[in-house]
């Protein structure tokens, strides 16, 4: 079996060449897209009563992490198209399959190093990123005023009765003290159809269901509207239930959100698109790894030939190509055409075994 890796020499001058390339290019992409971003969103953020200039560096350092790590594996795309352009174009990759490397192993040491910024990309979401996204949508609820203290008062939250959903706009406090407001509860028919609507200012929980105080009722047959003195609707809805807090994936951590997805599936709820998004927690860090593969196109081939351009054209609609398909995966999955397993990892082994027989077929 030949060495996979080339000489230690050469391995050392690849990586290099590479992370230099990886790094000029998410610079320049976080730097182009936070200017851009900010010049959009600085009005709204100076416009409220009390911010500054301070509020905008803020709101940059919470910014910044996030597209740093959307815009991570598109960098090492572009860098692979570039470097192994460059090395094309210098009859480089020449020289070294002349001295009898094979197409893999003038790749390894840029798989290698896509394999180590996958590993830092995923603990860099997991500590960093999930948190300053949590920061930043718990600011931009408020349309960038101050944060109030409370984090246990939950707003713009509903939750199904059979047929019949009970919404509300604020809920507080916990267990048989929890306490809804701005309540508005459905009654609907076995088409889905509402047939009533009450409404009430305050709703407690009355072992079973929620008393509504002075609700205001509402048919849609007759249109006729009633004010009653209490009524108690939704009895199956329970404090445990009213105790799960929306799940925002991109707020949390991979072991936290394993641990709300549990919670959810305790209280009957779909948990589909929240799986989906927990495989993709591991999955979407891994396609650094196949940039190299996907963008080896442009490293084989003479560039005397004039196909140099098409072939780095044709790199990059490979990777590009696959974020496409990523993105419609989770999209399937979300709607439940495809199983969460499926829809996180199907785009990355179709795509690895895509590159990987293009490699083949055209250079091994």
């Amino acid at each position: 079996m030949i060495q996979f890796f080339p000489s230690p020499t050469l391995t050392r001058y690849l990586a290099k060449l590479f992370v230099g390339r990886i790094v000029a290019v998410l610079l320049m992409l976080v730097l182009v897209l936070q200017a851009l971003d900010l010049l959009s969103e600085s009005g709204k953020i100076l416009g409220v009563a009390g911010n500054d200039q301070s509020d905008l560096w803020r709101y940059a350092s919470l910014r910044v992490p996030q597209l740093v790590a959307r815009f991570l594996p598109y960098s090492v795309l572009l860098a692979t198209i570039i470097t192994l352009a460059t090395l094309n174009q210098n009859s480089e990759v020449v020289a070294m399959k002349a001295a009898g490397m094979s197409a893999h192993q003038v790749l390894a040491p840029l798989l290698m190093t896509a394999a180590l910024v996958s590993a830092i990309s995923f603990v860099f979401n997991e500590r960093i990123v999930t948190r300053s996204s949590a920061a930043l949508k718990a600011w931009q609820a408020v349309e960038y005023q101050v944060i109030p203290k409370d984090p246990a008062t939950r707003t713009n939250v509903y939750y199904r009765d059979g047929t019949n959903i009970l919404a509300a706009g604020a809920v507080s406090g916990s267990g048989a003290a929890t306490v809804m407001e701005n309540v508005t509860w459905y009654r609907r028919d076995a088409s889905g159809m509402v047939v009533e609507q009450l409404r009430s200012p305050r709703a407690t929980f009355s072992n079973p269901g929620w008393k509504l105080e002075n609700p205001v009722g509402f048919d849609v047959a007759s249109t006729v509207r009633t004010e009653l003195s209490t009524r108690v609707v939704a009895p199956d809805v329970t404090p445990a239930q009213v105790g799960i807090t929306k799940v925002d994936p991109d707020a949390q951590d991979a072991v936290t959100l394993y641990r709300s997805i549990q919670a959810m599936k305790a209280a009957g709820r779909r948990t589909s698109e929240l799986e989906g998004k927990l495989w993709h927690k591991f999955s979407g860090p891994l396609s650094a790894l196949l940039m190299p593969l996907l963008g080896a196109i442009a490293a084989f081939g003479l560039a005397r030939s004039g196909q140099l351009l098409i072939r780095a054209v044709l790199g990059m609609a490979l990777g590009f190509a696959y974020f496409v398909v990523d993105n419609a995966a989770l999209a399937m999955g979300n709607f439940g055409a495809y199983p969460p397993l499926i829809a996180a990892w199907a785009p990355f082994v179709l795509f690895a075994l895509v590159g990987e027989t293009v490699l083949v077929r055209t250079e091994e």
